[in-house]
């Protein structure tokens, strides 16, 4: 599978930018997963990838191919660039079976492909069935019913599966009758001894005229598989459509409608039409938001055994936040059509790089505090926050608030000076969904006052603490006294809301304790995740511990 490449890619409106120039590498055998909010622009980057939407500027490669350049003026499209595309909706045509659902994309299909010798397939995969006659004979009988009934659909797909064959070839293993002989090996060996002779035979005839046949059947001459302009035969779309049926466990409903299936099913369905013409890369747009909850935490383990057993890439957007965790290797974070944040899962929990970022992931949500002060001389902060409490925050690695602040300020005038150098040309537009630095919400418990309020002057000693609720630690000798401002137990764990002040706080509790509304408790902040942000640029500095001062 290729490994997928995005630079300097945009997609405007005017001057709407729905993907602001946009680097992005995914990597061969990846499962990404574009993640944001609705309208940040991750469809828009899986359509202009895809080939279904046309971007403003950049260059897009798939592999060693360049699928779209806008200054080469390459725009390579969209059926000819090995992709498979899982919509939201599935789209199944309702008045075919699932097996012309699946089937009906490659009936089209007529491109150059290997030449094969048809009758040397079904004769070698016939003799290599017929090595075990015993094992045919009970595939058969599993196939009867309480009276002894035999069920041949059923026979069909059971010798399909243990034996990778195509309908055809079944149906023509099933009448040979090994399963009626008395000594169904002996009866299976005298048969595979026939197909090996054909085979042989056949063998015999390409190679009179220089050529050979290779271990798939293909024509093989100088060394080269010969290739040829056609379509699929019906032996090939059949096996296709067995394959893929078999990777996503839906062999059994071939004869079905769409409408004769549950949700799961029919999203399975979808699944293996995409996978059917074998492409290069897979694409899926919020595959599971129309099915329950239940379902769709099935389908996410579904998924990942369909990664890893098929080898391909996975593009996967979502705006569910749980599925970019549980499913990707990496996960793309995006905002107004800007990346965000491009890493691993844990690191996007653990380390966001920005206010955003370690707002948007986390459920419950992440605890944001506003906090106050200045770096002393042992490398720790002294802070303010929660109206009067004192703590120190020790950070995990040495770190110098001066050269930090200067750091900022000097990339920041760069980005200025660069936005300024780019509106000097003729066809550069500004953008009017201006990006800006997240505002953050801290939770109070009144939080009705709707008056507007001035904008504080933000210095270099205002800063954004950002603790999860799980390193909020209760305990009966804490340094921040609380009350328990309301519980959600939900067996394995409960989320408490503590009131400090005029504050709310969120912590998860692991176990089944009971709180009781109104009880006095107090905290700690345990660990070393506790992460401090800029405020006035709303970019992680440092992650740390917090303790009280």
């Amino acid at each position: 599978m290729p490994e997928i490449t995005l630079r300097n890619i945009t997609k405007r409106w005017g001057k709407f930018y729905a993907v602001d120039h946009l680097d992005l590498d995914i990597a061969d055998n990846s499962f990404i997963t574009l993640l944001g909010p609705s309208g940040c622009g991750k469809t828009t980057i899986l359509r202009m990838i895809a080939g279904l939407e046309t971007p403003t500027s950049g260059q897009i490669r798939i592999g060693d191919r360049v699928v779209f350049d806008s200054e080469a003026g390459i725009n390579i499209p969209a059926n000819k660039r090995k992709v498979g595309f899982l919509f939201q909706n599935y789209a199944l045509w309702p008045n075919m079976t699932v097996y012309k659902n699946i089937a009906f994309g490659l009936s089209n299909v007529k491109e150059p492909l290997p030449k094969y010798d048809f009758e040397a397939m079904k004769a070698g995969e016939l003799a290599k069935a017929l090595k075990n006659g015993k094992k045919i004979k009970e595939l058969v009988e599993e196939c009867r019913d309480k009276r002894g009934k035999l069920d041949t659909d059923r026979v069909y797909l059971k010798l399909i599966d243990a034996f990778t064959l195509s309908m055809y070839t079944a149906k023509e293993l099933f009448n040979l009758k090994i399963h009626e002989a008395s000594e169904p090996d002996a009866a299976a060996k005298k048969k595979a001894e026939e197909y090996a002779q054909k085979e042989a035979s056949i063998c015999k005839s390409y190679e009179a005229k220089g050529q050979s046949l290779d271990e798939n059947y293909a024509v093989v001459q100088n060394g080269k598989v010969l290739m040829e302009t056609r379509k699929l035969t019906k032996e090939e779309i059949d096996k296709t459509v067995r394959r893929v049926s078999r990777i996503v466990k839906i062999g059994m409903f071939m004869d079905r409608y769409p409408a004769e299936l549950s949700g799961g099913q029919q999203q399975r369905v979808a699944i293996a039409r995409t996978l059917a013409p074998e492409p290069e890369v897979l694409f899926m747009d919020e595959p599971l938001s129309n099915l329950d909850a239940k379902l769709r935490l099935e389908m996410r383990y579904e998924l990942q055994r369909l990664h890893v057993e098929t080898g391909s890439t996975f593009v996967y957007v979502t705006h569910d936040q749980m599925e970019a965790m549980t499913l990707a290797t990496k996960i793309c974070l995006i905002n107004n059509g800007v990346l965000q944040q491009y890493d691993a899962p844990l690191d996007v929990y653990n380390r966001p790089q920005n206010l955003f970022v370690a707002d948007f992931v986390g459920n419950p949500s992440v605890n944001f505090i506003e906090a106050k002060g200045k770096q002393a001389a042992d490398g720790t902060l002294a802070l303010e926050l929660l109206d009067g409490f004192q703590a120190a925050f020790r950070p995990e690695e040495p770190l110098s608030l001066k050269d930090w602040f200067a750091k900022r300020d000097r990339d920041a005038a760069a980005a200025e000076a660069a936005r300024t150098e780019s509106l000097k040309d003729k066809k550069a537009v500004e953008k009017s969904n201006k990006d800006e630095v997240f505002k953050y919400h801290i939770a109070k418990v009144d939080e009705s006052d709707y008056a507007v309020e001035e904008e504080p002057e933000i210095t270099n000693e205002d800063f954004v603490l950002a603790i999860r609720p799980e390193a909020i630690e209760l305990t009966e000798n804490g340094w921040i006294p609380a009350t328990i401002y309301g519980a959600m137990p939900t067996g394995m764990e409960s989320t408490v809301k503590l009131k400090v002040g005029e504050y709310l706080l969120t912590s998860v509790v692991f176990g089944n304790t009971t709180f009781r509304i109104g009880e006095k408790m107090s905290l700690n902040i345990k660990g070393g995740n506790v992460l401090l942000f800029d405020r006035k640029s709303g970019k992680v500095i440092a992650a740390g511990s917090l303790e009280k001062r």
